[in-house]
């Protein structure tokens, strides 16, 4: 493998490699986003449609019967426990140069970035994979009791607090710590989360991962934006239109903490790279060493109030409706907040688009020699990563402009039906302005901060 193509940890290190988008595709995209999202809300959409519960489209029975074999979801647990163990004898015992090893390169690529793709196109993953859930199931299995079984109960009052905060402990480490890709630091990380999780799991069974786990709450997240969910008996999987999918999105305490991390943080990526940020924390941390504390400790409190501007603004609009109970505004947040998912998805994908196609082809190239012993079972070693979107930069630009579009107009479309499901009848469409406006400022703020400010 040449030098190029091991170079995977740009984003890792503070920023993405993405090229900015022109100017004027920002320009015609935000009109774009203007404009259908007051027709939309105005003319278009007057009752409800999206319902989780279609009937949708039947997968081949074939399909039904290999996803719900015992054997398939072993076969997936213990491929994601071997990975895991793999990935993590590479940071223990893998080449001590980031670029060189498989552990950071996997943490940012294949874990954060890859796994929503695989969620949005398959749904929940991480469920099928997570080791946590395989560990508990081998516990089960030693002990004789029943996988459901908990020692104790799952507090119902934390919610997904916990998995806000593990994502946020990830966003970070990404993006405000003195040096997120060290391989100590990432393996520092991925020992404590496996830890906390496995003695979580056992501990409170699988509720902890369905509401404390970061991975997969995240993945569940996303993937309720997969075309394929469970049918109406839930014994069987079938096609349907994404958003009616997203209408069976669980909320609870800590949802709009949850949303507003994911956001916020893809948001302040963009925003870190910035001339004028970077400045200000050289500035801010002169004479200090490359990664001195002043300069962390000014990335956190960045971080955390672009994360707390995003919860603050979403929950101010969505309580915005006239003549409500304060009882009832407080309610809405939570019951809007799922409308959030397709922008942050959206973003993401235009964010982070280059770093998985391409950084994530030397991620894959790693895992192939984890203890850089001079493997080469596929016979890669000799190929040079494919930069398939940075030499195309027009190409690349439209499609980091389309997907932050597609992702508002699917926002701006499940918001709308679900203000018309829980808003009282005289404020359907007043009520509804502060958050369509508040989802336009996002997008034009994406694109503000794609475009590169």
């Amino acid at each position: 493998m040449t030098e190029p193509s091991v170079q995977v940890l740009a984003h890792g290190l503070g920023g993405s490699a993405d090229l900015p988008v022109p100017l004027a595709y920002a320009l015609v995209a935000a009109a774009w986003a203007l404009s259908i999202s007051f027709g939309v809300l105005v003319f278009a959409w007057r009752t409800p449609r999206l319902r989780a519960d279609t009937q949708g489209l039947p997968l081949p029975s074939w399909v039904n019967t290999c996803v719900a074999a015992p054997l398939m979801r072993r076969a997936g647990a213990a491929a994601g426990l071997v990975l895991t163990v793999w990935v993590l004898l590479a940071g223990a015992l893998g080449p001590p140069r980031t670029s060189h090893n498989a552990l950071p390169a996997t943490f940012y690529t294949l874990l954060w970035v890859g796994l929503v793709a695989a969620s949005v196109v398959f749904g929940p993953v991480w469920k099928l994979i997570s080791p946590a859930r395989a560990i508990q199931q081998l516990a089960c299995l030693v002990t004789g009791q029943r996988r459901e079984h908990a020692w104790v109960t799952y507090p119902e009052k934390l919610g997904y607090w916990p998995a806000a905060i593990g994502l946020f402990a990830f966003v970070w480490l990404e993006l405000a710590s003195p040096n997120p890709g060290s391989v100590a630091a990432v393996l520092t990380w991925s020992l404590v989360y496996l830890v906390t999780t496995i003695v979580g799991t056992i501990v409170c069974g699988t509720r902890w991962c369905e509401h404390a786990d970061p991975f997969e709450v995240y993945s569940a997240l996303v993937g309720k934006l997969s075309p394929v969910g469970p049918g109406p008996e839930r014994a069987a999987y079938v096609l349907r239109w994404p958003l009616n999918n997203l209408q069976a999105t669980p909320v609870g305490a800590g949802s709009v903490a949850l949303a507003a991390v994911l956001l916020g943080s893809t948001a302040f990526d963009s925003f870190s790279s910035q001339p004028r940020w970077r400045n200000f924390v050289d500035s801010a941390s002169a004479g200090e060493p490359l990664g001195g504390w002043t300069a962390t400790a000014v990335r956190s409190l960045g971080l955390l109030l672009m994360v707390l501007f995003i919860a603050a603004t979403f929950t101010l609009a969505c309580r915005a409706v006239p003549q409500l109970p304060r009882s009832e505004r407080a309610k809405l947040p939570g019951l809007l907040v799922p409308s959030l998912t397709p922008i942050i998805v959206g973003y993401i994908f235009a964010h982070y688009l280059t770093y998985l196609v391409e950084k994530g082809q030397s991620a894959a190239m790693l895992l192939m020699d984890p203890l850089d012993k001079g493997w080469n079972p596929l016979g890669l070693d000799d190929r040079d990563v494919a930069y398939v979107l940075s030499t195309h930069p027009t190409l690349l630009a439209a499609l980091k402009v389309t997907f932050v579009i597609v992702g508002h107009i699917l926002g701006v479309l499940a918001a709308h039906d679900r203000s018309l499901r829980v808003l009282p009848k005289r404020h359907q469409l007043t009520g509804q302005f502060a958050l369509l406006l508040t989802m336009v400022m996002y997008t034009c703020g994406g694109l503000y901060l794609l475009f590169g400010g």
